[in-house]
C-alpha cells in the first residue's frame, strides 16, 4: 500500500499595511538584507517603518516582497489597533511595536504595529483606544 501524500502548504509571513493620513506604512524586521535593500528608499529612519507615498509604490513593494515570501493586510480603519497609556506610564515596550505614537497632557496613543503587539501592549497595561483616532 502507498503512502498518502498531500500538498504542504508554504508559511507566509503576513505584513500588516495602514493608511495613516496619505501614506501607506508598515514595520518590519526583514532578517534579510537584500530584502531591506530593494525598499531602502521607501525606509523612513526617523519613524523607523517603511513608508510609501502613492499606491503604485505600495503595490510595487507588494510584488517584491510576495515574491519573497510575504503576504499584506491593508487596514485603512485603525479601531483595534490603537492603545493608550497614563502620560505617567512607562512607554518603552509598547513605543517599540508601534507604527504612530502621539502625546497629550494626560496620555500617549499608539497605533501598534499587528495586532499580536495589541496583545502585548495590553499585557503590559496598555488600553484599547475607543475615541477619536487622531492619526
Amino acid at each position: 500500500m502507498r503512502a498518502s501524500t498531500f500538498d504542504v502548504v508554504e508559511r507566509r509571513t503576513k505584513i500588516t499595511v495602514f493608511r495613516v493620513g496619505r501614506i501607506w506604512t508598515f514595520k518590519h524586521f526583514f532578517g534579510d538584507k537584500e530584502i531591506f535593500k530593494d525598499l531602502a528608499d521607501h525606509y523612513s529612519r526617523e519613524n523607523f517603518r517603511f513608508e510609501f507615498l502613492t499606491e503604485y509604490e505600495r503595490d510595487e513593494a507588494f510584488k517584491k516582497l510576495k515574491a519573497r515570501g510575504f503576504d499584506f493586510q491593508v487596514v485603512e480603519d485603525l479601531a483595534g489597533y490603537v492603545v493608550r497609556l497614563d502620560r505617567s506610564s512607562k512607554y518603552a515596550p509598547v513605543l517599540k511595536n508601534s507604527i504612530e505614537h502621539i502625546e497629550t497632557q494626560n496620555e500617549r496613543l499608539f497605533l501598534m504595529k499587528d495586532l499580536f503587539s495589541v496583545e502585548e501592549a495590553v499585557e503590559f497595561g496598555a488600553e484599547i483606544y475607543d475615541g477619536i483616532i487622531p492619526f
